[in-house]
């Protein structure tokens, strides 16, 4: 049942051949006897014959009015100048041509006629119609349609893809016959509303398609699609009642040498874009966007490939004591990513897109266990030794959180008060009441809690009455604003209100030992930053305390 391409090919050069034919016959009177002096007085008309013929060729954008004037406009010209005994008998010959090169084409238009209606002969076939819709089927587009996109032709194919928003929540609240009857309705709206020659199919569900073959290219493609979209939104009518349904829909035009799987790719793309931007609406295939949306996909099936082969690992960065000669007394762990190619990724590169893809909750599990199962290595030399776990905000709202931590401290036999989970002031205050009592849970397990970023939210008194936090940590910005302002008055404010409230400050991003003895003199008591050392894999934290137990402690 595939379209002849051969013959499809022979008709189009038919086609050219007989508009070439007939500019040259329009031409003849200027191709007149050769003058003396001169050269042949005939291959100039001719010649701009030629270029005249090939212009139509190249311009007429598969509209064959264009060409039916030219052939009906020379051939006039040659029955008026044969009245008047001004034809030459070549003229005659290409009159002859003419004539026998239309009657050729028009057995080819009837060879051609009958293999375009292989549509409807697929449709007569069970096999290839949707019997819900009386539409073609998916079996049916797509066998048409590669057909269609293969052959010879002067204008693009496009395809729109169009679907239903909302109609899984339809199905579900009026039930599957009111479902059934609104796709009905919408299969007929649709049929009667592209173009004469378009074809219209169901694929799937709500899914449908429309081949517009002979486009003139994508923006018409496009007005196709909206026009299709705003006789879709006018209400259906569904067992006798009005009913209104927002549509999206997605253009794509073929390429040369496109196949119909990467057409309907870049149609599902625009499709999936338009949904983005809150559907009913009709979008084209973006290039730009559909490279970035490739990237991303690759992106996240990168992430989910160095979930499962463990290429992630925990860092530390030391805690000090300002008070007792800066030794460490704990260390905050950090995920990291050892990418197979780029390296060691930091979390600002990987952490956005894992909380996209829902990973947060797997990720941050398996940082507190295997935290917690190196933490007891060092307790077992330092005793109190403390761990900082982060907790993220799908992390806090996890039903599970409580028994998970409890777990983790029974299979890893960390003792509970050793174990300081942090949070931002963001994550505790997007829901007050909420986090009160999932912290307040937290803390009845024995381990304590951290008010990270102290300072940058949306903290006030009252909040930290209400939250049940043991430590805050005084974000970096106003640590490393101290030696630039000549002073620590935003700090000391920190610290103020620590003491007043009863916490346990840490003093974060500390980068000098300038900044390290103001903080000192405040009183900060606890202080991490590159100035005592940067995160480093648990390893290089073994030694770094085995020197120091080494050291004499000084104050």
């Amino acid at each position: 049942m595939a379209r002849n391409v051969l013959l499809d090919r022979v008709r189009l050069g038919v086609d050219d051949t007989v508009v070439i034919a007939s500019l040259v016959l329009l031409a003849w009177p200027a191709a007149g006897p050769q003058q003396p002096g001169m050269g042949d007085g005939r291959i100039v008309p001719l010649l701009a014959a030629l270029c005249l013929g090939l212009a139509v060729l190249l311009l007429d954008g598969g509209r064959p009015m264009l060409r039916h004037a030219v052939t009906a406009a020379a051939l006039l010209a040659a029955g008026f100048r044969h009245l008047n005994t001004e034809l030459a008998p070549a003229a005659i010959w290409l009159v002859l041509l003419i004539a026998v090169a239309v009657l050729v084409r028009e057995v080819l238009g009837r060879g051609v006629e009958t293999d375009l209606n292989r549509q409807q002969s697929l449709l007569s076939q069970q096999a290839f119609r949707d019997p819900l819709t009386g539409l073609g089927n998916r079996a049916m587009f797509l066998e048409y349609a590669e057909g269609v996109i293969d052959e010879p032709t002067r204008g693009q194919t496009a395809v729109i893809i169009v679907d239903l928003d909302g109609f899984k929540d339809i199905n579900d609240f009026h039930g599957h016959a009111i479902g059934d009857d609104l796709l009905r309705a919408a299969a007929d709206r649709l049929a009667v509303n592209v173009r004469a020659g378009d074809t219209v199919a169901r694929l799937d569900g709500d899914e449908f398609a429309v081949l517009l073959p002979g486009i003139e290219d994508e923006q018409a493609a496009l007005a196709v699609a909206e026009r299709v979209l705003a006789e879709l939104h006018r209400p259906l009518s569904v067992a006798g009642i009005p009913m209104s349904v927002r549509v999206s829909a997605g253009v794509a035009v073929a390429r040369d040498g496109d196949r119909l799987d990467s057409v309907l790719g870049r149609a599902d793309q625009a499709l999936y874009r338009a949904k983005q931007e809150g559907g009913g609406l009709a979008r084209r295939f973006d290039p730009v966007l559909f490279a970035a949306a490739e990237t991303r996909r690759r992106a996240e099936a990168d992430l989910m490939r160095g979930l499962d082969a463990g290429e992630f690992e925990v860092y530390y960065q030391p805690i000090v004591d300002l008070d007792g000669g800066e030794q460490t007394v704990g260390v905050e762990a950090l995920i990291r990513w050892r990418h197979p190619e780029h390296g060691l990724m930091a979390p600002a590169q990987f952490l956005d897109l894992a909380e996209s893809l829902g990973l947060l909750p797997r990720i941050g599990g398996w940082v507190l266990e295997e935290s917690c199962r190196q933490a007891i290595t060092w307790q077992n030399r330092f005793p109190g030794f403390e761990l900082n776990v982060n907790l993220s905000a799908s992390q806090l709202g996890n039903p599970r959180l409580i028994e998970e931590v409890q777990a983790v401290l029974d299979r890893t036999g960390l003792p509970p008060q050793d174990l300081v989970l942090e949070l931002t002031e963001s994550v505790a205050l997007t829901d007050l009441e909420e986090s009160a009592r999932v912290l307040g849970a937290l803390k009845a397990l024995g381990v304590r809690l951290a008010l990270d970023d102290f300072g940058t939210g949306f903290s006030s008194l009252s909040h930290l009455s209400t939250l049940p936090v043991d430590v805050v940590k005084i974000d970096r910005s106003f640590v490393q604003a101290m030696p630039a302002s000549g002073g620590a008055s935003v700090a000391e404010a920190v610290l103020h209100i620590a003491r007043t409230f009863n916490l346990a400050p840490v003093a974060e991003g500390v980068e000098d030992a300038a900044t390290a003895t103001w903080l000192r003199e405040l009183g900060a008591g606890r202080a991490q930053g590159y100035h005592f050392a940067r995160p480093m894999p648990a390893g290089e934290v073994t030694e770094l305390l085995d020197r120091q137990a080494t050291l004499p402690l000084t104050a």
